[in-house]
């Protein structure tokens, strides 16, 4: 992956993980730091192979979009 592109969906997972509750923060360091799940979640996007960026980006999408729903109701 391009450097640039790399960076780029490293910083959309770190601000749209900001936006997301303690909840979903501790499933996604479930699901991509590897059982440390203390580390703060700017360093468990940090430590994510590249290859699975794109699909976390994907899951986020879903998740903001739900909470923006729920927020609506």
């Amino acid at each position: 992956m391009n450097e640039m592109l790399e960076a780029y969906a490293r910083q959309y997972l770190k601000d749209g993980l900001a936006q997301c509750t303690d909840a979903q923060q501790l499933m996604f360091k479930r699901m991509y730091a590897h059982g440390r799940l203390e580390m703060p979640i700017n360093d468990a996007v940090d430590g994510m192979p590249i290859e699975k960026l794109d699909w976390a980006m994907v899951q986020l999408e879903r998740t903001l979009a739900r909470n923006n729903r729920k927020a609506a109701e």
